[in-house]
């Protein structure tokens, strides 16, 4: 048995902000409030042996977060992550739950793949839901089985890292993951208008002598996609949303009734176009970072519920991968161990939304979006917690990532929000 004491409890499914106690047995939390204090003092004045105790006066306790857009790279690109290093790369990000995508090698377009990461996710210490493509191969001509990959149990469906480029085919997908009641997620980036990749089309890509992505590569298939989805009525969600226009055209749909949902990333809220000129590779990503305003309107999005979910897009990357020059590194950066810290950086000490927000979105809503009972902590749930100081400064230090990687351009930022512990299934993954 674990048992907090003084957790100033953060929980947007009951709306509790409150100091609490939480008494958990085995995967469950067995009470909270008054009702774990008398219960674990008594197990106290017994000496029970089982019961852990943990201080946590000053700390915030929230349901763990979800975090649904991350690429653990196994099958097919392990020297970059396998399941088990994201696992604890998650663990010491306070990520209690993983939705993986599906852009492996091979792709998970088939059952024979998806078993393998099933399996091999059962393994770890935390909750693994896996992805499938839309289309097969991700060549974006064909549908995938979904019948059968929804049978066999995928969170949901995308071609994250391509756009589907053929109407028809993602019309037909759309039709069947609203008969399904699955979502569907997409990168939107029409080829078109990616005159180089990673960098926005602007002033630095003009510094850098590269071409870059200009912005109507997103917005164009923003648009179309928003239409398909109110025409279909399927749950929809835009993929790491990066330009003001982008943000509008959501907010439009959704206000017309459409089932569009749409994710941001702390670097897309915390950084613009001018991180490349500082950290060069590490600030490549598709979509790329574009200028403050669509930072703010970014922010904008997450204020009014635009912007439902923020994920990482977790995209580690070797060093030596990222070593080469601008035109030929990968894009991406590893977010999982500092997104909740970079959440509390960018949004809620600038105060343009409260602690509770941004729990709900990055736990509550991800969870509710891909058809999961959401985190919450009450009487009777499963005991999936993380605890942290909201105030506490701690450094992103290269050395400590639990991921295989170190991509990241925030090595070196101080920043608030320091992880103490990560529990999952009544269990302690991770421990400063």
């Amino acid at each position: 048995m674990i048992y907090i004491k003084n957790a100033r409890v953060v929980n947007p499914v009951t709306n509790t902000d409150a100091v609490l106690d939480i008494l958990i047995n085995g995967k469950i939390i067995a009470a909270t409030g008054s009702e774990a204090s008398e219960r674990a003092a008594k197990q106290i004045a017994d000496n029970d042996p089982s019961l852990t105790v943990i201080e946590a006066s000053g700390l915030v306790a929230a349901p763990g977060l979800v975090d649904s857009h991350v690429h653990f790279r196994d099958p097919g690109f392990t020297h970059k992550e396998d399941i088990f290093t994201g696992a604890k790369a998650a663990a010491r990000g306070g990520v209690t739950t993983v939705i993986c995508m599906a852009n492996t090698k091979p792709a998970v377009d088939n059952v024979d793949t998806l078993h393998y990461i099933q399996e091999k996710g059962e393994q770890t210490d935390i909750h693994l839901l896996q992805t499938a493509t839309v289309t097969k191969e991700m060549a974006g001509k064909e549908l995938v089985d979904m019948d059968l990959l929804a049978k066999e149990g995928v969170a949901g469906f995308t071609d994250d890292g391509l756009p589907i480029l053929d109407e028809k085919v993602l019309l037909d997908a759309l039709i069947k993951a609203k008969e399904l009641d699955l979502p569907v997620s997409l990168h939107e980036e029409d080829p078109l208008f990616v005159y180089g990749a990673g960098v926005n089309h602007g002033k630095v890509s003009e510094t850098l002598g590269y071409s870059g992505a200009d912005r109507t590569a997103e917005e164009v298939m923003v648009a179309r996609d928003c239409v398909l989805a109110k025409h279909t009525g399927a749950s929809l969600c835009i993929q790491h949303i990066s330009s003001a226009a982008s943000v509008e055209i959501v907010r439009t749909f959704k206000r017309l009734g459409a089932h569009v949902h749409a994710e941001a990333t702390p670097h897309h809220f915390t950084l613009t176009e001018d991180a490349v000129l500082k950290y060069g590779t590490n600030a490549r990503m598709n979509p790329p970072l574009r200028l403050e305003s669509d930072r703010q309107a970014i922010i904008e999005g997450i204020k009014d519920g635009t912007i439902d979910m923020i994920v990482t897009d977790h995209a580690p990357h070797s060093k030596d991968e990222k070593a080469r020059s601008m035109d030929k590194a990968p894009s991406g950066i590893t977010g999982i161990e500092t997104s909740l810290a970079l959440g509390i950086h960018s949004l809620v000490k600038p105060g343009h939304i409260s602690l509770m927000k941004l729990i709900e979105c990055m736990s509550t809503n991800p969870a509710v979006f891909y058809r999961m009972h959401p985190g919450s902590i009450e009487k009777g749930e499963i005991a999936d917690i993380v605890l942290f100081g909201e105030d506490e400064l701690w450094e992103v230090k290269e050395k400590e990532f639990a991921s295989k990687a170190s991509n990241s351009p925030f090595i070196g930022w101080k920043l608030p929000g320091r992880i103490h512990c990560t529990i999952c299934n009544g269990k302690i993954i991770y421990k400063i």
